[in-house]
């Protein structure tokens, strides 16, 4: 479960990057994929990309897995979008302007849709600045704690409202990476991988 509300710490320092002619940013994805950087603060939740410059030609930020929204807009038609932007859904760099998109669905579940790029910039030069959001503190190594504890204040409503059992990577956690609202789901003691297996059994 991801909570409504997001405290300062949870943010990473703003990462400002320029771009030049033909430069670009390869698909990807912002949450991560290895143990190390999931337990720096847990998956990254949100990005906060914002554009510093008008770009004149290229420079896009795309998503290609994205499903175009019922009745938008398609981005393939925009005559303004580079060849690269067409291949998505885009967004042309606008100075002033931001963007906020999420990489992690509602259920704490990475979402592959997040994937996105940054297109090679055709004409002039980019500048944008990137915020990155994280489920914990960025700057907390998660699991390191001698006692069990929840690391979210809602931890305690959503296990009574049975989270544990329906989204237990999350709450209880994994063989790599213990969860985030052991407490609340009982699971401080003994093999608490053991109970999250029972859990699924039953």
């Amino acid at each position: 479960m991801i909570s409504d509300t997001v405290a300062a710490e949870n943010g990473e320092d703003i990462q400002v990057l320029r771009y030049e002619y033909g430069q670009k940013y390869d698909p990807h994805f912002d949450f991560f994929r290895d143990k190390v950087n999931i337990a720096k603060g847990g998956h990254r939740i949100a990005t906060v990309l914002m554009y510093l410059s008008d770009v004149v030609q290229g420079g896009d930020t795309v998503f290609p897995k994205a499903e175009e929204p019922s009745g938008g807009k398609s981005s393939k038609s925009d005559a303004d979008l580079s060849e690269c932007a067409k291949k998505g859904i885009a967004v042309k760099p606008r100075k002033g302007d931001a963007l906020l998109f999420f990489s992690l669905h509602p259920s704490a579940i990475p979402d592959l849709q997040s994937l996105h790029a940054g297109c090679p910039v055709l004409k002039g030069e980019k500048w944008s600045a990137t915020k990155w959001i994280h489920v914990d503190a960025s700057n907390k190594i998660i699991g390191d704690d001698t006692d069990c504890t929840d690391q979210n204040d809602n931890c305690a409503r959503w296990a009574a409202f049975g989270e544990c059992d329906n989204n237990p990577e999350y709450m209880v956690g994994t063989a790599e990476l213990p969860g985030f609202c052991r407490r609340s789901c009982k699971s401080c003691c003994c093999d608490v991988y053991s109970t999250r297996s029972k859990a699924r059994d039953h």
